[in-house]
């Protein structure tokens, strides 16, 4: 499975890394909100259905940014681009800390998300142009894994703050956690250099349109490409957003026993990830991603609408982290192949976060549909929609295992 590791150049392997530990600790700061979602609702006073906004309104606001930050690395360069986002995500999940209203903490979330948008587009942009094709499913695959690991963190991080701080202290100290992420730009700083791939960045007076991947000649990638991003990230954060708050209001387990479903999940997740990272180059990108997603489909169902009892939710866990790994695992590969070098920032950034202000709505749907249904059966509907969108999107894609990134 790491052999590829072996047979990579030194600049690929420190590439590999600051692209892992950039995309870990974007879920560290992520996740930890989806973690805190009922100390928010009860700091602040507001429903679940304010706490799906505000989750969307990130989504939006990541969406955009990704869609920039792609234009941008178009423009002046991966590695600049990447640096940027870095420090943007960082500071403003720290100064999430510090807000003392609604509207204060949606307005710095939706900050926070435009740079944690930005930042992987610019790192799976670098991460393909950098690493030779024969390996880059599986590389692009390992790196989506960091997401397990930093998610994994926020939980550890969850669980011990709110076990040994009173809730709005430890609400607080998480977010401010998230400042950690800037010491990256550093590294990336000393270690990385422009891949030779990329055209060399445009000069002051030139300009590349954000809309070059409207032109006739890839019209139809863009659009398949922008609802196989809604199906995918419709599907995860309608179910990963709300779990946590499923765990502990509707299962009514305790913060200790919340982080050890939760890691079954998260554990599943990485393995996923490597599965993936496996089977993309063997059986080819449109097959991973349907393979994925019909199981992933299959079981969000299992879990969230059937009866189970705690144990058997325990055990059924760890098929639902490693189903719901495969899709988003199989896209910086994919999305990448798709696009020549010339718009290829743009296309990835405006397809893979497309996806994310489409998908907004699916987290904000669960909240309001869990007003006259179950929170689990609200999640569960939702997330199979979404999925059933990704098997019929995948379909109408063509084939890019091995192509060169020309």
């Amino acid at each position: 499975m790491f052999k590829w590791y072996r047979q990579v150049s030194s600049l690929e392997r420190k590439t590999f890394w600051a692209c892992f530990s950039g995309w870990g600790l974007d879920a560290l700061d992520v996740q930890m909100f989806t973690l805190a979602i009922p100390t928010i609702i009860a700091v602040f006073g507001i429903d679940k259905t304010q706490a799906g906004l505000i989750s969307g309104v990130t989504l939006v606001a990541s969406s955009l940014g990704g869609w920039v930050a792609g234009t941008l690395s178009d423009r002046i360069g991966r590695v600049r681009t990447l640096q940027i986002t870095i420090l943007w995500f960082s500071v403003f999940t720290f100064l999430c800390g510090f807000a003392q209203s609604f509207p204060q903490l949606i307005f710095l979330k939706a900050l926070q998300g435009f740079g944690f948008g930005g930042e992987w587009a610019a790192g799976a942009v670098l991460m393909a142009e950098t690493i030779r094709s024969e390996h880059r499913g599986k590389v692009m695959a390992t790196v989506q894994s960091a997401w397990a690991v930093g998610w994994g963190a926020s939980v550890i991080f969850y669980t011990i703050l709110f076990y040994f701080l009173p809730p709005e202290t430890a609400l607080r100290a998480m977010f401010m956690v998230g400042l950690v992420p800037a010491l990256l730009v550093v590294y990336v700083r000393r270690s990385i250099p422009e891949p030779e791939k990329r055209p060399a960045p445009q000069a002051s007076g030139e300009k590349i349109p954000l809309v070059g991947i409207f032109a006739p000649e890839v019209l139809k990638t863009t659009i398949l490409g922008a609802l196989l991003g809604m199906g995918a990230h419709g599907g995860y954060y309608a179910l990963m957003t709300w779990l946590p708050t499923y765990l502990k209001t509707e299962r009514h387990l305790s913060v200790l026993s919340t982080g050890g479903y939760l890691a079954v999940i998260i554990v599943a997740f990485w393995f996923g990830c490597m599965a993936s990272a496996t089977l993309i180059d063997r059986i080819g990108r449109r097959r991973n991603v349907a393979l994925f997603a019909i199981f992933c489909t299959i079981t969000v169902c299992m879990y969230l609408l059937l009866p189970l009892s705690d144990t058997e939710m325990l055990f059924l866990g760890f098929p639902l982290g490693f189903f719901a790994a495969g899709i988003p695992a199989s896209l910086g590969a994919l999305f990448n192949e798709l696009y020549p070098a010339h718009i290829r920032g743009t296309g990835v950034g405006f397809c893979y976060n497309f996806g994310r202000i489409a998908s907004a709505g699916f987290p904000v749907l669960v909240g309001y549909m869990s007003k006259s249904m179950p929170l689990g059966q609200a999640i569960g509907i939702d997330a199979g929609i979404a999925y059933g969108i990704v098997v019929l999107t995948i379909m109408f894609l063509p084939e890019t295992t091995g192509r060169s990134l020309n």
